[in-house]
Formats: structure tokens, sequence, C-alpha cells
């Protein structure tokens, strides 16, 4: 820093405050330093500064899985508030394994990271996450609340939406409908089937286990599961399916068994190419950019002292028809 001070002819102070933006400095003396930090290349000291002022400017992001189509857009929203901020966001993946997960707050932790953005694994322990929060770190939980615990949580509406795509299924003249979701331990698989069922009780229709999946669906039992519902004496004339990753399972077993038309089908989640499909795939879209960008907002204020009540945000779900699930069932009248 002295160098760039002795190139633009200013004082260290002066060069402090264009690097660190802090402070009034005239636009002729502005583009002298800036025009020496270029030539001399030099390049903040992030770790004295952080020394000096008692932070990392760093945040955790942990998420089940960053490979997910819906999480990496929810990385790619946090990020974008982060680095606006100048701070440095880092992930990782829990696996849906409380154990990993927890190594991987305390990691980050260790670290100084600043705040955590948490979707929170199955069977994560209540008393550390709230042993995290006294410990002074700050946290939000997205896609998944964390019960007996406040702090922000920003949520997608997950009952509403499963309700709405199973309804749209039974205005279409559908009455055997199968939902296959991810394991019923998971807080999102469990609001979706619940809305599932709602929809079909609010329109008379009795549920039947056999229709209902509940199962990962990268698990080696997919196959099995979806041949079987196939094979009932009534099969279903229709899906509804838990999540991206379910959709893309089904759709390619599917067309492995030779199985065309396709059946009517309302995925949850939208994913990649679902639109070109034929029929293309109707889908109940989450907004993850805008659960992302809000979770990285809130977090940056509890970081910055806010000490305002918790928010709970729940967002809205939209449904995109796009053709497989207008497909009529047998009681459309079509």
């Amino acid at each position: 820093m002295s160098d760039v001070a002795a190139a633009s002819g200013v004082s260290l102070k002066t060069v402090s405050r264009v690097v660190n933006g802090d402070g009034y400095v005239s636009a002729e003396t502005l583009r002298s330093v800036r025009a020496a930090i270029d030539k001399l290349g030099f390049r903040r000291n992030e770790f004295a500064r952080q020394l000096r002022q008692g932070t990392t400017s760093t945040i955790g992001l942990v998420l089940e899985d960053v490979a997910d189509p819906f999480y990496s857009v929810l990385t790619r929203a946090v990020e974008d508030v982060a680095l606006e901020h100048d701070y440095l966001l880092l992930s990782a993946s829990s696996a849906e394994d409380s154990a990993r997960s927890r190594r991987i707050i305390e990691s980050f932790s260790s670290r100084g990271a600043d705040g955590l953005i948490v979707a929170p694994a199955r069977g994560t322990d209540p008393a550390f996450i709230q042993a995290e929060l006294d410990a002074g770190c700050s946290m939000v939980f997205v896609d998944r609340p964390m019960p007996g615990i406040r702090a922000d949580t920003v949520l997608a509406d997950n009952r509403g939406g499963a309700a709405v795509g199973t309804a749209h299924l039974i205005a279409n003249g559908h009455r055997r409908i199968a939902f296959f979701g991810d394991a019923p331990t998971v807080y999102t698989a469990a609001e979706r089937l619940a809305g599932y069922r709602e929809a079909l009780i609010a329109a008379g229709i009795d549920p039947v286990d056999d229709l209902v999946i509940m199962d990962p669906p990268l698990s080696d039992r997919n196959a099995e599961a979806i041949d079987a519902v196939q094979r009932l004496d009534d099969p279903p004339t229709a899906f509804v399916t838990g999540n991206n990753r379910w959709s893309v399972r089904l759709l390619r077993h599917l067309k492995e068994r030779g199985i065309r038309p396709l059946p009517a089908v309302v995925g949850f989640d939208d994913f990649e190419l679902g639109d070109v499909l034929d029929p293309a795939i109707t889908v109940i879209a989450q907004d993850p950019a805008a659960m992302g960008q809000l979770a990285a907002e809130l977090l940056l204020r509890r970081v910055s002292g806010d000490e305002r009540p918790t928010q709970h945000v729940r967002l809205e779900t939209r449904l995109i028809a796009r053709g497989s699930g207008e497909m009529p069932g047998p009681f459309s009248g079509r």
C-alpha cells in the first residue's frame, strides 16, 4: 500500500480510503490511486482487514445437494447477493446426512463464517443448532424449517402447490392419481404428500395407499415401485411427482418400458428440457432464485446486527400448464 501511495503522491490514509471505499476522495485522486493500483498489481490484504474488523466477510450455505438443479439456482442467487455486499460464499452438500451436515456447519463456523444459510438435513439435532446460535452464529433456514428453533426461515408453499397440481389432474378427469415423493421424513416431501391427499379428499376421492410411493428418487427401488403401481388391478391414469428428480426418474423409466403415450403427469419443480418433451411436462414451479435472494438478504441483515423479530416467509408456487397435466382422464367427458 505504501508503494501505491508513493506512486500516486498521496498519503497511506487516502489509499486506504480508496481500497476500502471508506470516506471521501476526490475524483482526480481516485483516478490517480486506481491507476497506481493497476500498474503495481496491488491486492488488498483480506487477512489483515479481517483482523482489524473482526469479520471474515464470508457466509456459508449448506444444502442437500448443490448439484440439484433447484439448489444450483438457489445457490447462484445467494452468491449474487453475497458478492454485491462484498461477501464470499462457501457452499457444501449435506447429502441428507445429519452427521455430515453437522461437520460442515462446525467447519464453516470454526473458519469464522459470519453467518449460515441452511437447508436442515433430516435428523438434524435442534440442540446442536441452538448451541451454534447461542455461540453467536447468525443463521437462516431455507427450503425447510428447523422445528423448535427461532430463526428466519424461507420456504415454498409445498402443501398448497401439490394440492393445486393434484386438483388440476382431477379437473381433467382423473381419479386414480399416483404420488411419487421423497422419503416421508423429508419436510418438503411430507408437505407435498399432505397437499396431494387434501386435494383428493376435497374432491370426494378416498386416498389409496397403494398409489403412494415415498422413496428417495435415486434409490435402487424406484423402478420396482413404478412397475408395482403400474401392475395394480386398477392402475393410475395420472401421476404427481414430488420433485424434479422424481419427474425425470419416472419419465425415463416409462420410456425404458416403452409406455406410450405418456400418462398425465404434473411434476413439483420445473426441470431442464421439461418444456420440450412430447407432451411437455406440466409443473408446479417454485422460485429458487427468489428464495435464495431473500434468504441471503435476511442473513446479511442479521450479520449487520438487525434484531427485529424473526421472519417466516412462505413463497407462492405456480402451475405451468404445458400439456402432460391436461391430458384427459376417464371422467373428463372429452
